[in-house]
């Protein structure tokens, strides 16, 4: 491919000695100074199809034009991310002279200061934290030459594309623009015809649909025995090194206790950790020392574990995108991995949507020695769809105050039984030019309220016609008399 010794080097002590599909075809039309998209599945070898590229030419660069300038900058949705790819540039260029930082939150920013003065050429960052560097003037990115959106579907899918926008006006108009995605959503196609110039396209495998080594496995199961039914596939000792998805942080930590107490080694690694504590995590996932991992989808693009067997999505997914994501994270490199996903009655919605995203049908699995209490169709009606019925809750044929207007089925509110009262008092309202009827004697009068102070005489009792403006009340003279409250 033309890519300098030194490069060619750090490539063979990585251990690859082949490229790609994407990076044969990405490499290349980068090399040439294209603007690329580039679409692919997670696993395929994106981040090197981009790094070499960028370090190919960097290298080609005299040695005093290059001192202190930051050349390249890649921003990345998450921090897992960053330091991924940080470690991908650190890899394939450890014979060259070279400097590389990754910035995200949850670390010093004074210590990145300190790194950045001293000259990078290289910056890996999200866009919240290099944002917060720009505007301390930390960062110069006068000299940027090749701009990189890794995973510009998940920046879109965080609301990160307003700080991308924002980022872009600060770089030079004249630079290369790299865009790579796994999948390809309008926002994103939207992005690039404003920053890129007569991009080239590249696209390998099938859209949205997962790589052909991850072998997809559903497992319909009431919500209540999902932890019953994991303990019972690490039971069977199949699975040696799994990775599990929560979709909430508790959850996540909840897994995690159970699974130790069930005496499987396992760790939680979710935003409501520490950088510490999820470096640490991590790190011991994969040297081994937890069998499973965790996580929360925060960390479903950022997790690059080779040899993960498998993955189980404990929850179905909310957004489509985050499927082919997660399952992602087995399979890598040409390597096979399976996926599990347990999925409950309330669930099936959202494994529908699944489906028609990645056009597969799935076929559900169910375990003989597995004592379920109750079953889960998935291929029934989906929780929440059913048909509206005439007497519901303002349907058609319900009736105010009555129980089949209700919203539970019994007794109206305190709010409605007081709209069905005053509709039901409510007197019938005058014609038009008709004669207003005369009030009975006495009605006008006001009764005093328990402090209040007495009339002198019945002369001067006060009539209930209110004014405009509270507590008005006039006298027979006409003249408004303010009434006060009683404490």
């Amino acid at each position: 491919m033309g890519l300098a010794d030194p490069l060619v080097q750090g490539i063979l002590a990585t251990g690859y000695t082949a490229p790609t599909e994407i990076q044969s075809e990405a490499i290349p039309a980068i090399l040439a100074g294209k603007d690329i998209i580039a679409c692919a599945q997670t696993g395929t070898g994106k981040t090197a199809a981009f790094v070499l590229p960028i370090l190919n030419r960097i290298e080609n660069v005299p040695q005093r034009a290059k001192r202190k300038k930051t050349r390249a900058l890649i921003v990345t949705p998450t921090r897992e991310l960053a330091i991924q790819i940080e470690k991908a540039v650190q890899g394939y260029g450890r014979f060259m002279d070279l400097k590389t930082i990754a910035l995200y939150g949850g670390s010093s920013i004074d210590i990145q200061m300190r790194h950045l003065r001293k000259g990078i050429e290289v910056i890996v960052a999200t866009p919240g934290r290099l944002l917060d560097l720009i505007q301390r003037g930390s960062v110069n990115l006068s000299m940027v030459e090749i701009l990189v959106l890794d995973e510009a579907d998940r920046m879109l899918d965080m609301g990160f594309i307003e700080d991308i926008r924002k980022i872009i006006k600060i770089l030079p108009t004249k630079r290369q623009t790299l865009l790579f995605s796994a999948t390809m959503p309008a926002g994103v196609k939207k992005l690039a015809q404003t920053i890129q110039k007569n991009p080239k396209t590249i696209q390998i495998g099938r859209q949205h649909n997962p790589i052909e080594t991850i072998t997809q496995h559903i497992y319909p199961v009431p919500r209540i025995q999902k932890m019953e039914l994991l303990l019972h596939l690490f039971g069977k000792g199949q699975m040696y090194s799994v990775l599990i998805f929560s979709r909430t942080k508790r959850g996540a930590d909840r897994i995690c206790k159970r699974l130790n107490r069930g005496n499987v080694e396992a760790v939680a690694i979710h935003s409501d950790r520490t950088q510490r504590q999820r470096l640490r995590a991590l790190d011991g996932f994969k040297r081994g020392t937890y069998r499973v991992m965790v996580a929360t989808d925060i960390a479903a693009r950022g997790i690059n574990v080779e040899g993960i067997s498998h993955v189980i999505n404990f929850d179905v997914p909310g957004y489509v995108e985050d499927y082919v994501h997660r399952i992602g994270r087995t399979g890598r490199a040409e390597a096979t991995g399976d996926a599990i996903t347990f999925v409950s009655q309330d669930e099936v919605l959202n494994l529908k949507k699944i489906e028609r995203f990645i056009e597969c049908k799935f076929k559900p699995e169910m375990l003989d020695d597995f004592n379920y209490n109750q079953k889960v169709d998935i291929n029934a009606a989906p929780v929440g769809k059913s048909k509206k019925s005439g007497g519901g809750r303002g349907g058609k044929g319900s009736k105010l105050g009555s129980k089949s207007g209700s919203r539970t089925g019994s007794k109206p509110g305190s709010s409605q039984r007081r709209r069905f009262k005053a509709k039901q008092g409510a007197k019938p309202k005058p014609k038009a030019g008709a004669r207003p009827a005369r009030p009975k004697a006495g009605a006008g009068k006001a009764k005093p309220k328990t402090g209040a102070r007495k009339a002198k005489s019945k002369t001067s009792a006060k009539k209930a016609r209110p004014k405009s403006g509270a507590n008005r009340w006039s006298n027979k003279s006409g003249k408004n008399v303010s009434r006060k409250r009683s404490k």
